[in-house]
């Protein structure tokens, strides 16, 4: 398990899972029985294009980290159009997740030290009470 916690701490891992979430959860409220919009034309395909392209840059931002903020800046531009053309953006719960994870990797830097875990920390607060 520690070669997936160690993999997971050189990417911005919750915001490419953030960002594939809300797509898929777009793309599950397209098959909603609730005829929220028309689909008509180009808005019909963009509904289906736009989450597709969510959950494509939600992995790529998992698997090429190097190129987050492009990746990133896209994910949220289609994130905020899919309000328009995805059922409210899955209901406004996929348009969260996806902005969210966007703002996520975005901020994620990748030369930081990674945190220590919270049992360590409070053993090491213990020890300094202590003695």
């Amino acid at each position: 398990m520690s070669g997936f916690r160690e993999w997971r701490g050189h990417r911005p891992f919750a915001g490419g899972l953030l960002l594939v979430l809300g797509g898929a959860e777009i793309l599950l409220t397209m098959k909603a029985p609730l005829p929220v919009i028309l689909k008509i034309g180009m808005q019909g395909l963009a509904g289906y294009l736009l989450p597709s392209l969510m959950v494509l840059c939600g992995l790529l931002i998992l698997f090429n980290p190097t190129q987050r903020l492009f990746y990133s800046i896209l994910g949220i531009m289609l994130s905020l159009g899919t309000w328009l053309t995805s059922n409210i953006g899955g209901f406004i719960v996929g348009l969260l997740l996806g902005a969210v994870g966007s703002v996520l990797a975005f901020g994620w830097l990748p030369d930081q030290e990674p945190r220590p875990k919270r049992s360590a920390r409070r053993r090491e607060k213990h020890a300094v009470e202590l003695g």
